[in-house]
C-alpha cells in the first residue's frame, strides 16, 4: 500500500500524524524523500513520545531527481522484522517490569514494560541511544554495550546470543571469558540491594554491584566504569591495601586471588584476552610473578576483611565468594553479624546510600 502526500508546509505535521495513528499497530514505514530526511528525524523524535514512534527507515533511493518546490512524500507500509536488533530490544524491553529490576513504578505508564529512559540508565548508556536502535538509526552497537543491554536486559545465555547475533556481533564461545549474568543472579542483586554484594567474571573483572558495595569500597559502579579488574588493582595499582585489610594477612588474600586465577586458566587459557591479562600483570609485578609461578590452583570461597572508610571509620565484614553453577561467574557477598558494632556501622552507610539514590524532592 503506498500514501502519496503532498504539502508545502504541513508535510512534516501530516506524516507525524500518520505515523501515530499506526504507532498503537506496530507498522513500519518507509520515507522516500531525501531532502525531508534530517527534518523529517528531528521532528518526529522531537515531536512525538519516543514510547508511541514506530521505526521511520529513510530511503533514498538509486535516483535523486530534482524536486519541484511543491513535492511529495511516499510512505511505504513494510512488514516488520521480529528478528532485528530493534525489535528483540523492544520485545524483550516490554516484557520487563520495573520491580523486576529494582525500581519504583510511577506516573502513567503507556507502554508494558520498562520505558527506554530506564533500560539506558540500566545500561549505562543515553536515552536517544536506545530510541536509535529499536528504531533501526543505529544498527551496530559495540560487544560492550551489547552486553550491558543483555545484562539490563535480563537476557538468558541463548539470548545474549540471539543479542549479539542481531547485531552482527560474534557471540562468546566456550573457553572464553564470559560477561554473562544469568537472570536469577541479577533478580539475586536486585533483591538484595541492601547488602555489599559485587558480581566478578572469571578473571576478576568487576560486572556489577549494588550501590552500598561501591560506597563501602569507593569505587564507581561499573556502568560507569566499565572494565575495573581486581587482579590489575591489587598487584599493579595496588589500591586495594589502601581500601580492606584482609585478615591473615596481604600475601593470604593475593595468593587466593592468583590461586583462584590459575584455575581459570585451566579452561580459559586459550581466550587471549585472558593471556593478555596474565602476560601484563606478570611483567609489571614481582609479586604476582612469583604467586603465579607457585602453581596453586583453588577456588577463592571466604575471607574477613576490615574495609576502611571515611565516613563510618573501620568496618569488619565476612567476605564470602560463590562461584554460580554452570557458570564462570562469581559473586562476593559481605557480611557483619547481626547487632555488631560493624553492622551498624554498615547500617548507617546504607541510609546514605539511600538518601543519596532517593534525594529529598525540594519544598
Amino acid at each position: 500500500m503506498e500514501d502519496a502526500l503532498t504539502t508545502e508546509g504541513g508535510l512534516l505535521q501530516q506524516l507525524a500524524k500518520r505515523l501515530l495513528e499506526s504507532a498503537l499497530e506496530r507498522r513500519r514505514w518507509t520515507v522516500r524523500d531525501h531532502r525531508l530526511r534530517n527534518d523529517l528525524r528531528s521532528f518526529v523524535v522531537d515531536h512525538l513520545d519516543t514510547d508511541d514512534v514506530v521505526p521511520v527507515v529513510i530511503d533514498h533511493g538509486k535516483n535523486r531527481p530534482r524536486l519541484p518546490r511543491t513535492h511529495q512524500l511516499r510512505v511505504v507500509r513494510m512488514p516488520p522484522d521480529v528478528h532485528s536488533l530493534g525489535s528483540l530490544l523492544r520485545t524483550w524491553r516490554e516484557r520487563l517490569h520495573p520491580t523486576d529490576v529494582g525500581l519504583e513504578s510511577f506516573g502513567l505508564r503507556r507502554t508494558k514494560g520498562l520505558r527506554r529512559e530506564e533500560l539506558a540508565a540500566l545500561a549505562g548508556i543515553s536515552a536517544d541511544y536506545v530510541v536509535r536502535l529499536e528504531q533501526g538509526r543505529s544498527l551496530t552497537p559495540s560487544a560492550q554495550v551489547v552486553a550491558s543491554l543483555a545484562r539490563a536486559l535480563q537476557l538468558d545465555r541463548t539470548e545474549t546470543e540471539l543479542l549479539h547475533r542481531a547485531a552482527g556481533l560474534t557471540p562468546q564461545g566456550p573457553g572464553k571469558v564470559s560477561r554473562h549474568i544469568p537472570p536469577g543472579v541479577q533478580r539475586m542483586i536486585t533483591r538484595m540491594a541492601d547488602l555489599p554484594l559485587a558480581v566478578f567474571a572469571a578473571d576478576w573483572t568487576l560486572l556489577t554491584s549494588t550501590p552500598l558495595s561501591s560506597a563501602l569500597f569507593g569505587t564507581p559502579p561499573p556502568t560507569k566504569v566499565p572494565g575495573q579488574n581486581l587482579i590489575v588493582q591489587t598487584f599493579v595499582e595496588e589500591t586495594t591495601a589502601e581500601a580492606a585489610t584482609p585478615h591473615g594477612g596481604a600475601e593470604a588474600f593475593e595468593r587466593a586471588l592468583v590461586a583462584d586465577l590459575r584455575r581459570s586458566a585451566s579452561w580459559l587459557g586459550d581466550d587471549p584476552g585472558f593471556r593478555s591479562l596474565i602476560t601484563n600483570v606478570r611483567a609489571l609485578s614481582p609479586q604476582f610473578r612469583k604467586l603465579w609461578d607457585e602453581g596453586r590452583a583453588s577456588a577463592h570461597q571466604s575471607l574477613v576483611k576490615t574495609v576502611h572508610h571515611s565516613l563510618v571509620g573501620d568496618v569488619t565484614l565476612d567476605c564470602d565468594v560463590m562461584t554460580i553453577p554452570d557458570s564462570d561467574i562469581k559473586l562476593v557477598v559481605f557480611t557483619a553479624p547481626v547487632g555488631s558494632t560493624d553492622a551498624e556501622r554498615l547500617d548507617f552507610l546504607r541510609v546514605g546510600v539511600v538518601r543519596t539514590l532517593n534525594p529529598d524532592p525540594p519544598a
